[in-house]
């Protein structure tokens, strides 16, 4: 093997230049080593391009495991292709590995015939120890079948630096900037972006920020060169998968919290955001508190009571008020939840699902908060619920939920999950006037006459067609009203323990929420003659989505439809519903909204389930559906 590891850009060699329909590349280190960074330059980089691509960050949930531990192994992998995908995909062609346990935790994943590119630097004895190689698997045949390129990646970062007079320690940083040169140069990627971002973020450090640009020079220049990289690849732009517009690549907290402010700003309202920090969505919380200038207000709580506490205030003086959390964070907010149901005020509960019970698994994803969204309260305490199906449609899924909340009075849950959060893609830039009008009108007078003529404001009078109260802000003169969490008279607002008003008022409540106005459920069945359908909600859509393809591609007719409304559901559902004869529900749960489609429609929904931390995988799904059509 030769080397090379100037800075400066070498005339390339001639070299075999291969084109590929996608590619799925997964690095992965310690926690330490900058994957997310890596994974998230070499994803920019390609949607400049003009890829269509998928994310799937994997990271531990300690702050910092011990270095060479399983535990502490960090991932990110990245699908993208010369046309439309829906998934990070199954499994990595390319696994960059930086240590031994970062090989060995992801080993299994790879299909025989994958890259894997090495950092033999960090194949010592006490690290191969660490996560129980008796021998050094680069040695002893466990790599057979697959296409390995060992890379002394430290030894080359750390002479490529020499002259910027660093540490051996500053200078070993910057590995992954050398690796992530060395695929840039693989996959023919742009670089004139990273090294723009290099030079803002290490802007007060103008020293580091040219170590790490000649790393990743370094790196490129070592593809070039080198005998053991002797082809690169080809990943054509998906021209055809976009439609016309701007784009941009992006992570579905950011999605989520540019539709928040969207939102305010499509209302007319402040937006107010009341939370305590959570993985995986404390970034909305980050997010949200950079756009003062759009009339957004953030208030980081002492904790989640007192978080969705100061957003319900905000709702009742006239803000689109809105909490962010996790599982663990909704259960302690279901009693303020209950609250908002009876002050009958609008209020988004965003919640990012992860892994439970308790607090599980902080760092890994799953669909396992439905029936809490649904049900968790105490009393008959209806709430919507709305779910976003990528990273990208969190941001239209903001805007609906907003819409419920503000045209019906009522706290709403928004149902993301953490690969949705922390996923990536492009995502079309809407133009501002294709936006939904959110505005509202609030009480300014009075509007019912008592029996002796006096002209009075009642806080329950309702709109006939929404059931909705009118919205008082607080010093509005002649609105004066009193609001609160016991039983109240119809219409006054009064206190009320009469139990034939408890009963019409709980119906009531009830019936908004049946009555709000959701579109159809739209089936995606092309020859109109598939005899199974898929039922989804929520993340799972990438997963579903591509592996009904794949069985379309082999000839099965397979029906596939997925819900964003979960509380109302459509009110087509249950006649789509009875037009098949099986219907399947993936879910990354136990089986949560099948018990839910089985006790309402009376239908024989059959759960396929996975509760691991991960998101399906298409084969997987298709492998199962395919015993479903078979059965």
């Amino acid at each position: 093997m030769t080397s090379q590891v100037s800075t400066e850009r070498e005339p390339a060699a001639v070299k075999d230049v291969r084109r590929l329909e996608r590619v799925v590349i997964r690095f992965a280190g310690d926690s330490g080593d900058g994957m997310q960074l890596t994974g998230d330059r070499f994803t920019s980089e390609t949607a400049s391009f003009g890829n269509d691509l998928s994310t799937l960050p994997n990271f531990p949930a300690e702050i910092r495991a011990p270095a060479g531990t399983l535990p502490g192994v960090s991932s990110f992998q990245l699908h993208f292709a010369d046309h439309d995908i829906l998934t990070p995909g199954d499994a990595p062609n390319v696994l960059v590995a930086m240590n031994p346990a970062a090989l060995k935790a992801n080993l299994a994943d790879l299909p025989r015939g994958a890259e894997i590119i090495v950092n033999t630097d960090e194949f010592t004895s006490r690290a191969l120890q660490k996560v129980g190689y008796a021998v050094d698997p680069l040695d002893d045949g466990t790599l057979d079948g697959y296409q390995v390129h060992p890379v002394p990646l430290t030894t080359l970062t750390v002479e490529a630096l020499k002259e910027y007079g660093l540490t051996r320690k500053e200078a070993e940083r910057s590995k992954n900037m050398f690796a992530l040169g060395l695929l840039s140069w693989m996959y023919h990627r742009p670089t004139e972006g990273t090294e723009a971002f290099l030079r803002k973020k290490f802007a007060k450090k103008p020293q580091i920020a040219e170590a790490n640009i000649a790393a990743f020079r370094a790196g490129w220049n070592f593809g070039e060169t080198t005998e053991d990289f002797a082809v690169s690849y080809e990943v054509a732009p998906a021209s055809k998968a976009f439609p016309p517009g701007v784009y941009r690549n992006i992570s579905g907290n950011l999605a989520l919290s540019y539709g928040l402010v969207a939102a305010g700003r499509q209302s007319g309202l402040p937006l107010y955001l009341g939370s305590y920090p959570i993985t995986p969505a404390s970034d909305i919380l980050h997010e949200l508190s950079r756009h003062k200038n759009f009339g957004v207000r953030t208030f980081q709580a002492e904790d989640e009571i007192a978080g969705i506490g100061a957003a319900l205030g905000a709702a009742f003086g006239g803000s689109l008020a809105v909490t962010t959390t996790s599982g663990p964070g909704v259960a302690l907010k279901s009693e303020t939840v209950g609250l908002a149901v009876s002050l009958e005020l609008p209020l988004l509960i965003v919640d990012i699902q992860r892994g439970g019970p308790s607090t599980g698994l902080p760092t890994k994803t799953e669909q396992a908060d439905l029936l809490q969204a649904m049900y968790g309260r105490n009393g008959e305490a209806p709430v919507p619920v709305v779910a976003p199906q990528t990273p990208a449609d969190c941001f239209d899924a903001a805007l609906e939920a907003a819409r419920i909340a503000l045209t019906y009075r009522t706290p709403v849950f928004l149902l993301s999950d953490g690969y949705l959060a922390n996923g990536s893609e492009p995502w079309r830039v809407p133009d501002v006037e294709d936006l939904p009008d959110l505005r509202v009108e609030f009480a300014d007078g009075p509007n019912h006459t008592t029996e002796d003529g006096v002209e009075v404001f009642w806080p329950y009078k309702r709109d006939p067609e929404t059931l909705a109260r009118p919205w008082a802000v607080p010093g509005t003169p002649g609105l004066e009203h009193r609001i609160g969490g016991i039983e109240k008279q119809d219409g006054t607002g009064n206190i009320s323990y009469d139990p034939a008003n408890h009963d019409f008022m709980v119906r009531t409540r009830q019936a908004k929420i049946d009555g709000i106005a959701v579109p159809d459920l739209e089936v995606d069945d092309p020859d109109g003659d598939a005899r199974i359908l898929v039922l989804g909600w929520g993340s799972t859509y990438g997963p579903i989505t591509a592996a009904v393809r794949r069985l379309r591609g082999i000839g099965h007719p397979v029906a596939q439809a997925h819900l964003r409304h979960l509380n109302p559901f459509p009110a087509n559902l249950g006649e789509v519903l009875r037009r098949y004869d099986k219907v399947v529900v993936p879910e990354m749960n136990l089986g949560q909204l099948a018990s839910l489609i089985r006790a309402k429609y009376l239908v024989d929904a059959r759960s396929h389930t996975q509760v691991n931390g991960m998101p399906f995988k298409a084969e997987q799904l298709a492998s199962a559906l395919k015993e479903e059509l078979d059965a």
